[in-house]
């Protein structure tokens, strides 16, 4: 069908530069194909477009294709076949992308592994999801576990190599398996979502014809490799014939840093984490920017954009468990009351917005989201209680098998028929656009050597400033320092999910029915906070004075000469600020690269040191 499909497209005389499979709507047959095929197709149709571009190397569709095909047949040579899964440890590379096609190749489902996460975190990821197959690289040897699973080096190209580029034909039907991606678990434990194709084909083919994506555009990749966003941001624009291009690590999280990026690479199209877009949108751009459409979704969006930006803000919801988007909808630039809405529902996704008894809201009232349509998962890997307590029978149509995904988000339909976000219903907490299960931080917490009990909740600063604080209860006679609690929590979870501030108290507050009460628990001040919080008090006149400007800009009350400016909240904005303060207090200018490469009190302390010493020197001399 394929092959006809192409020939047909030549025969016609269209532009295909402009042409998209994944916007073929009217015509059944190209609707027909999968992301992979479309992909093949575009590397049929044009073999020397760009695919994927890094800062290290460039893969054009014709050696994108001809690597996926490669490590298709690899798979395919070990028994991996349609509804197994393939993790990926990898680095952001044109490899991971070329890697992820090749699994679809094979007619597998791939499961992405954040390298950045601890070693711990994904070894229980690996056993949970009992994957077929393990495709990793050189330099994360030893970090995983041994399994029955096949595993394969990818930095060794013999490896790739053995196999052939030729095109590899695979059989994908709608309700196949697509992907697995890990989000953080009510349970205490991690909780892999298993996405078919289905989904994620209506999510491209609604976002290329929405967006109106074509081979001329060039798209961006910043988001978490453990964040379902990434799947968002690799598939729409490939199957459309668009290039993908990849900063670095460095650039991707920093607003300034990430700006420059995307107007020097002319993207035209970028997802951006909402705390990351809110920083962005208040720098000042250039009237000629590439930039035509910023998505960002991942929390609540509390601001509208300025009319001074070149391009559209696009707020986005959406759980794992739907294919990454459900609904979407366009800031407008002018202030209104409260928080942007979260838009409309996408094509071919049903929202419906329920009390307690499962029956319709009023429009203005707030009720649970429930999801359903093309975008609904398959449910939870290994965990068919869990999958039967979340996608429950559609109540409307309980005959006909359907499904609905219960999110626990509380929302309202508002007057423009838009939805407006609430909140949730349980405690769970968005940080940094990652969905974080305070249940998952208190089980790491319990395991550590003196706790009692304890309890995690999010604090907000300021409206660009949301932060975990963690009350801990301790065993008697048992001592617990700050920096010993935050060593052994960055041994098992990502940097996300470390509590900025610990607080002890002699017992937890609890309701009457006896669950903890969450909302009687203390402001973190002084008399609570748990001490030895990375040397607080600094150890030098100098780094003392630095330690008083951070906690002042930052808005803590305390802060470690060891502490990560940006893991406290920092960002751009702050950082310049910080660099005009210690001007003030210290007669010495830093630039802006000194923050991002010695974030801390104790480094930034040298930095100003060598300086001084410099401008004395320099003095010296002149005299």
């Amino acid at each position: 069908m394929k092959n006809e499909l192409l020939n047909a497209i030549r025969r016609s005389g269209v532009n295909i530069d402009s042409f998209s499979f994944a916007r073929v709507t009217s015509n059944q047959q190209a609707n027909d194909l999968s992301i992979s095929e479309m992909i093949d197709a575009r590397a049929g149709l044009c073999p020397s477009d760009p695919a994927v571009v890094t800062p290290k190397t460039a893969l054009t569709f014709e050696q994108l294709n001809g690597t996926a095909n490669r490590i298709g047949r690899l798979l395919r040579s070990s028994g991996i076949g349609a509804d197994d899964v393939v993790a990926l440890c990898l680095e952001r590379s044109a490899m991971l992308v070329a890697a992820m096609l090749g699994v679809w190749r094979a007619g597998a489902a791939y499961m992405p592994l954040d390298p950045s996460y601890p070693n711990e975190r994904l070894a229980f990821m690996m056993r949970d999801s009992r994957p077929a197959a393990l495709l990793t690289q050189t330099a994360f040897a030893g970090r995983l576990p041994t399994g029955t699973w096949r595993e394969f080096d990818l930095d060794d190209e013999a490896i790739i190599n053995a196999s052939s580029a030729a095109p590899l034909e695979s059989e994908v039907r709608p309700q196949d398996l697509a992907y697995v991606i890990y989000t953080s678990g009510s349970t205490g434990q991690p909780k892999g979502v298993e996405i078919v194709h289905q989904g994620l084909q209506n999510l491209v083919t609604w976002h290329n014809a929405t967006f109106e994506v074509s081979v001329r555009d060039r798209a961006s990749h910043v988001a978490g490799l453990g964040f379902d966003a990434c799947v968002w941001e690799v598939w729409p624009y490939l199957a459309a014939g668009a290039s993908l291009h990849i900063p670095n690590e460095q650039t991707r999280m920093n607003a300034a840093a990430l700006q420059s990026w995307l107007i020097d690479e002319e993207i035209t199209i970028c997802f951006v984490p909402t705390a990351l877009a809110e920083q962005m949108i208040t720098l000042e751009w250039p009237r000629e920017s590439s930039v035509r459409v910023m998505l960002t979704g991942g929390d609540t969006l509390r601001r509208n954009p300025p009319g001074t930006i070149p391009f559209k803000l696009v707020n986005n919801y959406g759980p794992t468990e739907c294919t990454v988007v459900t609904t979407s909808g366009l800031v407008p630039a002018s202030a209104r009351c409260g928080s942007p809405s979260i838009g409309r529902p996408i094509s071919n996704v049903e929202v419906c917005i329920l009390d307690e008894q499962l029956r319709p809201v009023e429009p203005g009232q707030v009720g649970e989201i429930f999801i359903g349509g093309a975008g609904l998962g398959r449910g939870y890997r290994h965990s068919p209680e869990l999958t039967a307590a979340k996608f429950i029978p559609h109540p409307f149509a309980a005959k006909s098998g359907r499904k609905l995904y219960r999110t626990g988000d509380r929302a309202r339909f508002l007057a423009d028929g838009s939805i407006g976000f609430v909140g949730r219903t349980d405690d769970q907490i968005k940080i940094r656009g990652y969905r974080i299960e305070p249940n998952e931080i208190v089980t790491v917490l319990s395991a550590y050597p003196g706790i009692e009990t304890s309890a995690v909740i999010a604090r907000e600063q300021t409206d660009e400033d949301k932060y975990l604080i963690a009350y801990i209860v301790p065993e008697r006679r048992c001592s617990i320092t700050a920096p010993g609690l935050k060593q052994f929590l960055r041994e098992h979870l990502p940097d996300q999910m470390i509590p900025r501030v610990f607080v002890q108290l002699e017992a937890l507050p609890l309701t009457p029915s006896g669950k903890v009460d969450l909302s009687s628990l203390p402001t973190p001040d002084p008399t609570n906070t748990l001490q030895g919080n990375e040397v607080p008090r600094g150890t030098s006149a100098q780094e003392q004075q630095v330690l008083e400007i951070l906690r002042r800009l930052l808005g803590v009350s305390q802060v470690g000469a060891a502490d990560n400016f940006f893991l406290l909240g920092g960002h751009s904005l702050l950082a310049a600020q910080l660099l005009a303060s210690i001007r003030d207090a210290f007669a010495v200018e830093l630039p802006l690269r000194a923050v991002f490469d010695h974030p801390t009190a104790s480094a930034l302390s040298s930095e100003i040191e060598k300086l001084q010493t410099k401008v004395r020197s320099a003095t010296v001399s002149e005299v």
